[in-house]
């Protein structure tokens, strides 16, 4: 396994992000695309070849794109179509950038898998798929708001080899206070990416609910400090070893992409967590 970083952990512009990501020893990069620099829209041909360039240059590849557009995810019809080409132009881009896998959300899927709701986010991701495959590419769903059992039986209802799972075990721990090594192995076919990121459950609370409030507002929607709490790596309830041994065990070849979506001294805790994980992967 590998070490990457998501490159708006870092609070910075690209540029700092590639040498901070060499300082760190740190091999992949998991680009924002959703917005900013690294959007489909910011960047000409030209600069993308330019910025793969770079990164190979400095012995970096794009682990990921990060493609997440926020809001309920795909469960609203009226707004799937505007979302679904936007998606497209990530994989577009992803592809220009020579990496095989785009993040998400997709929005929560629903407990009852004949509803409205469950059909019109099948469909979208069925579309999302379909197109990422043709260009290859995959789009890797991320563990949060259900159940490894519940995102295991959606993808497997829509059978597309453009899909598969981007897996952060904090989002089990901290929301669901799920395991996140059996998750591993319910959703060992589909792990293509994996995220780095650690957290405790501090009281039970409805994962429909937080979703909704992070839809409406963001990482200021997440009631940190009374639901649940993110911490840096290797101080929160993810059993890091045993972790990864899962993933070693299931043959997950790909990158442990550091998370670090709080707290004041980001670059610290980033440095702090690619240490903690050379030393977790040269045991």
């Amino acid at each position: 396994m590998k070490i990457g970083v998501l490159s708006e952990s870092f609070k910075l512009p690209i540029d700092e992000v590639i040498k901070k990501s060499v300082e760190l020893g740190i091999q992949g990069i998991q680009g924002y695309a959703p917005s900013g620099e690294l959007s489909p829209q910011a960047l000409t041909s030209e600069d993308r070849k330019q910025l793969l360039k770079k990164m190979y240059d400095n012995n970096l590849v794009f682990s990921a794109l990060c493609g997440d557009l926020g809001g309920h995810g795909f469960q609203l019809a009226d707004e799937n179509e505007d979302k679904i080409a936007q998606s497209c132009k990530i994989v577009d881009l992803a592809a220009d950038l020579e990496t095989p896998v785009v993040t998400t959300h997709i929005g929560v899927i629903p407990d009852d898998t004949i509803s409205e709701t469950y059909t019109i986010m099948q469909r979208a991701c069925y579309q999302l798929g379909n197109y990422a495959a043709s260009r290859g590419v995959v789009f890797g769903i991320e563990t949060g708001p259900e159940t490894p059992e519940a995102l295991r039986i959606f993808l497997d209802s829509i059978g597309s080899k453009g899909l598969g799972v981007n897996y952060d075990p904090a989002n089990l721990v901290m929301v669901q206070n799920l395991d996140p090594v059996k998750g591993v192995y319910i959703l060992a076919d589909y792990i293509v990416h994996t995220h780095a990121k650690d957290g405790i459950h501090l009281q039970d609370c409805d994962p429909v609910e937080v979703y909704d409030a992070f839809a409406r507002s963001g990482i200021a929607g997440f009631d940190f400090g009374v639901l649940f709490n993110e911490t840096p790596l290797g101080e929160g309830a993810v059993d890091w070893p045993a972790y990864i041994k899962a993933l070693q065990n299931i043959k997950y070849n790909g990158f442990l992409t550091i998370e670090r979506e709080v707290g004041e001294n980001p670059i610290d805790d980033i440095a702090a967590a690619a240490a903690y994980l050379q030393r977790l992967l040269t045991k």
